[in-house]
């Protein structure tokens, strides 16, 4: 968790974007925060009503994030958190959820915030959930992202660059 070579996470106007967050509910401790840092950068973007939605948990991610893109939302953020067990269940987990939202941005055109923290330990998510004492806020750069790539994407799609 260096940050080193992060990319420019500096709010941009997007009060005319329809944006969505979907957040699983697993974690509640770390998902209360990614939630908060992505509400946070709604704000900080000025958008005026975005939607939020939860699901039980971190592989419902991309079903839903897809739904809310049929819908017409421009941006859809997934919030999520896995915590590496015993078992082969945090591979699985990972990987289709990852795949899943993947593909939600590739078939439908909306940009995909991928606020899905893969974690090995509970400490290393509470480290990025940006709550109090924790050294980055994946919920806030997950957001930003999604947002900023939505308005590239809305620019391309009105012509420019051309």
């Amino acid at each position: 968790m260096s940050g080193e070579g992060a990319p420019d996470i500096t709010p941009v106007d997007c009060h005319d974007l329809r944006v969505a967050v979907v957040a699983a509910s697993w974690h509640v401790t770390v998902m209360d925060g990614l939630l908060a840092g992505a509400r946070r950068a709604l704000e900080a973007c000025r958008v005026e009503a975005p939607t939020v939605v939860r699901v039980p948990g971190s592989f419902e991610l991309p079903v839903v994030a897809a739904a809310l893109a049929e819908k017409g939302y421009e941006a859809v953020v997934a919030l999520g958190v896995v915590i590496r067990g015993g078992t082969p269940h945090f591979e699985y987990v990972c990987s289709a959820a990852t795949d899943g939202l993947n593909r939600v941005a590739l078939d439908t055109g909306a940009a995909v915030g991928f606020g899905l923290l893969t974690c090995d330990d509970e400490q290393q998510a509470l480290d990025r959930a940006g709550l109090e004492g924790s050294r980055e806020d994946k919920g806030y750069e997950a957001t930003v992202a999604a947002l900023r790539t939505a308005s590239v994407l809305r620019d391309i799609r009105r012509g420019y660059p051309s």
